[in-house]
């Protein structure tokens, strides 16, 4: 746990919360959740996670109630459940995994260790990376114990192919704050993201944290509701405030790293891992 941080404002708790909130969700959003999924300024999302976390209900439950809709976003839905209990059963059939890759190659890999990585994982943990995506979702995490998934995905994969920095760190972390802090969705979600478990992205795709945030919040209304520093930054300048005229507003830190040469370390390193 990260100390001196305040606790996170959590979803009201109990399986009535939990059916209110679903009910919220199919009525005002789940129509449109193919294409509002991916987009965190929207805030459009069920948030039903941490209840299906905490067996406040039951994913047959959200099921039967999609069964009659035959929209792109209930499918959709659906598919998200899928892999939910996918990775339970893959956790299951594989306990191993929740520690260490599928891809054995993975965690042979040349990872980053020492007072700089260690700095670096602390700036990461705190929202302090100086690239406003990957801050936002930091400080989203720590405010509400609970992050966007897309925001999820870009944030590790900047952990692992920015920082050069194993992926159980980052999934100890999420696990540390999150209230629906799912060992099997989460490690293996982070598996998804390094390349390393079933059915994952190759480690080869790395994510641009400024392209994303301006593909997926792209009026930086997510970065402004959680960087207080940055609020005075108007629509998508707010993605790159280096190239401010003055650079990042007071109190907002440089870039950590330089992305286009990071990935190009990463690569290098896929390529020169032990198989």
């Amino acid at each position: 746990m990260i100390t001196g941080q305040p606790g996170p404002t959590l979803p009201e708790a109990g399986e009535r919360a939990a059916h209110r909130a679903w009910r919220r969700f199919l009525e005002e959003h789940v129509d449109s959740y193919a294409t509002d999924r991916d987009r965190p300024d929207l805030d459009r999302t069920s948030r039903m996670s941490p209840y299906l976390k905490w067996g406040a209900i039951h994913p047959r439950t959200l099921l039967a109630d999609l069964a009659g809709r035959r929209t792109k976003g209930a499918a959709s839905y659906r598919r998200e459940l899928a892999w939910r209990e996918f990775y339970a059963d893959v956790l299951y059939r594989q306990p191993d995994s929740a520690r260490r890759s599928i891809d054995p190659s993975v965690d042979r890999m040349s990872w980053d260790s020492g007072a700089e990585a260690d700095e670096r994982l602390r700036r990461w943990q705190l929202g302090r990376t100086g690239y406003p995506i990957v801050d936002a979702g930091m400080r989203q995490l720590l405010a509400e114990g609970w992050m966007h998934n897309r925001v999820r995905m870009i944030v590790a994969s900047f952990l692992i192919k920015d920082l050069h920095l194993a992926w159980q760190l980052g999934a100890r972390h999420f696990l540390d704050h999150l209230v629906d802090g799912d060992l099997a969705s989460n490690n293996h979600g982070w598996q998804w993201v390094a390349g390393a478990g079933p059915q994952a992205a190759q480690f080869t795709r790395v994510f641009n944290p400024v392209l994303q945030g301006r593909k997926f919040d792209p009026d930086g209304e997510y970065v402004r509701r959680y960087i207080e520093e940055l609020r005075g930054v108007d629509g998508v300048d707010v993605h790159e405030p280096w190239e401010l005229p003055d650079g990042p507003p007071a109190g907002y830190p440089e870039r950590i790293v330089d992305h286009a040469a990071e990935r190009e370390v990463t690569l290098q390193r896929w390529a020169d891992r032990p198989h």
